[in-house]
């Protein structure tokens, strides 16, 4: 019988733009007892991770709540409850995950409008909001913040002209909740949905959502029963047309779940709860503000670096995600040899890109318990040693001095500890 080792993965510095490092309080609180999902100590848990997702979306909504998956779960889960074949729906494309939205409201039988932008730059709001009045879309979705591209898309404007209209606004905020400002009641948001592995420095596993009442009298329209839980005085005879397709993603058996009626729905991710609980209240501990001042100090301590060594960013300045920095990968380089580089001999990780940016750019992240002092140096030196060896010509030195410049005037400045 084959023999397998004992599990011990790297120690690795994750600098991508997720998954990130993990704090290790939100590990340990991995490591806690199981709860059966009905026990009141577990569903006492549930309504305070409720409580801190409604201060963490900034939001007054009752709906606030996790989809057990991956981000794209919670997109799915949103899209496909909200989402009836037929519907209109504007998805403005600045970046590979607003083709993911694309993808998703055709699956949903969405009659999809599209507009899109050159990659490295995003919509003026007006650009949108004249789409809108053109084409009187049922639902906009649109990415806050572009992975693939490091752009972040301004939403005020573009939420305010959906009230006015009459069209829901769905928002994929996965990169940046937790790490740059998310304002969905001032907004005027109708859903969000969040991620873990980013920003919130939680592994992989749950998105967080939140919904208004616009949201909720859809996706009751909608609503139905599961047969197996329904009484016997319920009809059985099938769906109606527009029921909502999916079984797990079904925004109206959830919410049952998440209410006081605990109403069945399937079995939940306990420890993926304790984590998700653990990693919000550290947000919420560190204060909103002070974790965004934060965030944006480390990004600018990385940008003066790489400039200083002498590389390009890419894309447009005026709207650079602050946690994802992306850097033009030198004429003449295997970018992928670099990272591997990078990793094998110095342990960090960094990102490639997608599509038409594959192999010309690299994507950095500052995100979560990953965005600190030490990791952003740790690349610098590490990054300069690694582009000397593939032979091209940086300004040797400067980088780490230029990065402890601006933490020395944040220290004179009185900015936030890092």
């Amino acid at each position: 019988m084959k023999r397998y080792n004992d599990l011990a993965p790297s120690l690795r510095t994750i600098m991508t733009p997720g998954p990130v490092e993990v704090d290790p309080r939100v590990l340990r609180a991995m490591s806690f007892p199981i709860l059966g999902q009905f026990d009141p100590e577990f569903t006492g848990l549930m309504n305070e991770t409720m409580e801190m997702l409604r201060s963490l979306f900034r939001t007054n909504n009752r709906w606030a709540y996790p989809i057990d998956g991956t981000s794209r779960s919670g997109i799915e889960a949103v899209m496909t409850s909200v989402i009836e074949p037929g519907d209109k729906v504007l998805i403005p494309v600045y970046g590979r995950f607003g083709y993911l939205l694309w993808e998703i409201a055709e699956r949903c039988g969405a009659r999809v409008v599209a507009i899109e932008k050159e990659w490295g730059y995003v919509f003026e709001s007006e650009e949108v909001i004249d789409a809108m009045q053109r084409e009187k879309p049922d639902i906009v979705a649109i990415v806050h913040g572009e992975t693939s591209t490091g752009r972040i898309q301004p939403l005020a404007d573009i939420g305010r002209a959906c009230r006015e209209q009459g069209s829901l606004l769905i928002v994929d905020a996965v990169a940046t909740i937790g790490g740059v400002e998310v304002r969905t009641d001032e907004w005027m948001l109708d859903a969000v949905i969040g991620g873990t592995q980013k920003c919130l420095s939680i592994p992989a596993g749950m998105s967080p959502i939140t919904y208004n009442d616009r949201i909720e009298a859809k996706v009751l329209r909608r609503k139905k029963i599961e047969r197996g839980l329904s009484d016997k005085s319920a009809a059985l005879d099938g769906m109606p047309a527009q029921t909502i397709r999916s079984n797990y993603f079904d925004l109206s058996m959830l919410q049952d779940y998440w209410s006081p009626a605990r109403l069945n729905h399937h079995t939940e991710a306990t420890s993926m709860l304790y984590a998700l609980r653990e990693g919000v209240r550290l947000v919420l501990e560190e204060g909103l503000e002070a974790r965004f001042a934060r965030h944006k100090l480390h990004e600018q301590a990385l940008v003066g670096g790489l400039q200083a060594m002498g590389l390009q960013l890419y894309g447009s300045p005026d709207c650079k995600m602050t946690v994802v920095t992306c850097i033009r990968i030198p004429a003449g380089v295997d970018g992928d040899s670099v990272r591997m580089m990078l990793l094998e001999q110095f342990g960090i990780e960094i990102a490639s890109s997608f599509g038409p940016l594959k192999g010309k750019i690299w994507r950095i992240g500052t995100m979560g318990f990953s965005c600190n002092k030490r990791n952003v140096l740790h690349l610098l030196g590490a990054l300069e040693a690694v582009l000397l060896r593939h032979q091209v010509n940086v300004h040797t030195g400067k980088a780490v001095q230029a990065a402890l410049d601006i933490y020395d005037e944040a220290v004179v400045s009185g900015s936030p500890r890092y």
